[in-house]
């Protein structure tokens, strides 16, 4: 076998690796991908090339590393993240200043109630000064361990209301707002194009599907602050 055939061979066991971890029938997979089922059926027997184009696809609607795709390297849901995950050296909190982003003393998985309506209700605690963040942001608090070890129980999350919920950047981690309850998580694409994925980073939570339609609001977590700001 040369060295193509192993390399293919690789990356085909690494798309039928994804394909157990989300629970998807090829079916499913081929409807995700927007391609003909018999022809991925094709692809991962080794009937006809894996070309760059599926794999870009791949890379692409199910949001995973392209380089642990085709070289095996790293985590397979290891792509740039949007967050940033900022370290103590870099907060500069003062509650009388009057620039940088705003901190509430508000859990963003607590309630049901709009953030957009609590934050026309409840001033903020201080404001802190951080590069990067735009300044419509907004920082709030998460309480539990869903999304642990990316961020911690009590840690801080720098938040942005998306205006156009169809623009998804998917893979990135959002706090989603439904009718009963808001959630903080991965948000991934879902075979079914009326729904999402909502995945913790936490292994011991399964991942949750959604319809779009049930979701009010999205805000994207552009920073993450995993301590205490004082």
């Amino acid at each position: 076998m040369n060295t193509d055939s192993r390399r293919t061979e690789a990356i085909i066991g690494r798309v039928r690796y994804l394909m157990e971890l989300r629970r998807m029938s090829q079916r499913q997979l081929a409807a995700l991908l927007r391609v003909d089922a018999s022809n991925l059926s094709k692809i991962l027997n080794c009937k006809i090339p894996f070309s760059d184009g599926m794999i870009n696809r791949i890379v692409a609607d199910l949001g995973v590393s392209k380089q642990w795709l085709t070289d095996g390297v790293g985590l397979p849901f290891d792509k740039s993240p949007i967050a940033k995950e900022i370290s103590t050296d870099a907060r500069v909190l003062t509650s009388c200043s009057l620039r940088g982003t705003p901190v509430y003393d508000l859990d963003v998985t607590a309630g049901c109630r709009s953030l957009e309506e609590l934050f026309g209700e409840v001033n903020p605690v201080g404001m802190i000064d951080i590069p990067g963040i735009p300044n419509e942001a907004k920082i709030v608090k998460v309480y539990g361990d869903s999304m642990k070890p990316r961020i911690i129980n009590g840690g801080y999350v720098a938040i942005r209301r998306i205006k156009d919920m169809r623009n998804i950047f998917w893979g990135q981690i959002y706090v989603v707002e439904l009718a009963d309850f808001r959630m903080i998580k991965y948000l991934r694409r879902h075979p079914d194009p009326s729904m999402v994925i909502l995945h913790s980073d936490n292994p011991e939570y399964d991942d949750m599907d959604v319809l779009r339609s049930d979701i009010r609001s999205l805000h994207v977590v552009e920073a993450i602050l995993n301590y205490e700001i004082n």
